[in-house]
């Protein structure tokens, strides 16, 4: 999977995890729904894995890999210009 991909797939998992812990405030003790904010938490955290290792850290908190050196500097910024659906492809180039 790309960058993009990936980035687009966190993206939607991570919508999905709060749109979800906001229907477990008012219900708490929905099972199926509690399964699936589990489900899609640890799959977010899969992919986020999966992204920092391949093209570098997402959050400049998470960027110390080494734990000798401040990362965050030498990724691309921001990690894809297309990645804004109002953009058309010209706009991305």
């Amino acid at each position: 999977m790309d960058a993009d991909k990936l980035l687009k797939q966190l993206t939607m998992l991570d919508f999905m995890a709060v749109d979800l812990a906001l229907y477990l405030n008012t219900h708490p003790d929905d099972r199926e729904i509690i399964e699936k904010y589990n489900q899609a938490v640890e799959e977010g955290d899969r992919l986020r894995c999966l992204y920092e290792d391949k093209i570098g850290p997402i959050y400049s908190y998470r960027s110390v890999s080494d734990k000798n050196r401040f990362t965050w500097i030498n990724c691309p910024w921001p990690p894809s210009y297309c990645f804004n659906p109002a953009l058309t492809q010209k706009d991305c180039q």
